[in-house]
């Protein structure tokens, strides 16, 4: 069972309304429903305000989050787009009815309801200023208080604004982007690890910077993907690289182009080979391309992630 509350607020009663965030909470809605082949992912209840009609307190975000977090599901995940606060008491998300901040919804009693949770796995997502607050409580001074099985991604520090790009949330934008694809490994696994390395690679040292607290013993997977290479053409990786160390050799039976003579199952390897190449896994020994390297005779080896998929299919780790 994996649940989701994700929730946007654009529409404030006594502060300035946002433009962006209900549309960025549909966007985290529609990635989180399903993977990359259709099939389903969270089980998502979505919450919205717009106008006064569809405002949102903070007893209502309050017992959406005592909801999901409640049971023992496999991930429950919670993702808030609107206002932030903080003050020395402590980090806010504002609520559509709030007048002063410090009446928000308090980022450490969000965090306590999570290491209350039963849940195997528990995921904080915050596009919110200062949301960098989140998971390190007052009451422990500048220290973290995280439980086991949880992680926190926030989308900037705790004195830092989150910034918005034609109307929508720069660190929402990068998020989605990641949970498509953009942050999968080979084998289509997208995970929060992989999610902020995502996001910091892509914001420079003068934006806004993410924020990543976790206390895991390893990562759960928040969607899957249409990956880049067939898994039974990677695990062939083995089979033509008997060692880590070992290198392929080549000729120009491998390459199908030219007059030469060609063997089908030479020409088979190459594929696999340059969709190894392509991805980073293997490189030509002494030549700019593969194509050289079989019309050369000379040969492949693999490079250093190309050893560590060797070694995560020999462990049978994939």
């Amino acid at each position: 069972m994996r649940k989701a509350l994700v929730v946007g607020i654009d529409y404030y009663q006594h502060t300035k309304c946002l433009r962006g965030c209900v549309r960025d909470s549909y966007e985290v809605n529609s990635v989180l429903e399903s993977n990359g082949d259709s099939s389903i992912n969270f089980d998502v209840i979505h919450l919205i305000s717009t106008d006064e009609n569809s405002k949102i307190t903070r007893k209502e975000l309050k017992d959406k989050a005592v909801e999901l977090f409640k049971d023992d599901s496999d991930v429950a995940l919670f993702y808030f787009s609107g206002h932030g606060y903080v003050e020395e008491t402590g980090g806010y998300l504002i609520t559509s009815e709030c007048v002063d901040g410090d009446d928000g919804f308090k980022l450490d009693e969000l965090l306590q309801i999570a290491n209350d949770s039963p849940a195997k796995s528990k995921v904080i997502i915050l596009d919110s200023c200062h949301s960098g607050a989140a998971g390190s409580p007052k009451i422990v001074g500048d220290s973290a208080f995280i439980k086991e099985g949880i992680t926190i991604l926030s989308a900037s520090g705790e004195n830092q604004y989150a910034l918005e790009v034609d109307g929508a949330g720069v660190f929402t934008t990068l998020l989605v982007d990641a949970l498509r694809g953009g942050a999968a490994n080979l084998v289509g696994d997208v995970t929060p690890g992989s999610v902020y390395a995502h996001i910091d690679q892509s914001l420079g040292p003068w934006e806004q910077r993410p924020v990543f607290k976790t206390n895991v013993k390893r990562f759960t997977n928040l969607r899957k993907v249409q990956p880049p290479i067939d898994l039974s053409d990677l695990k062939k990786i083995v089979q033509l690289f008997p060692k880590p160390s070992s290198q392929f050799q080549l000729d120009p039976s491998f390459e199908p182009e030219g007059t030469h003579e060609k063997i089908p199952e030479n020409m088979e390897n190459f594929k696999i080979l340059q969709k190894y190449n392509r991805l980073n896994l293997v490189v030509p020994v002494d030549a700019p391309h593969m194509y050289h390297a079989a019309m050369e005779s000379k040969s492949c080896r693999l490079t250093v992630l190309g050893a560590h998929y060797w070694n995560l299919v020999t462990k049978k780790r994939i």
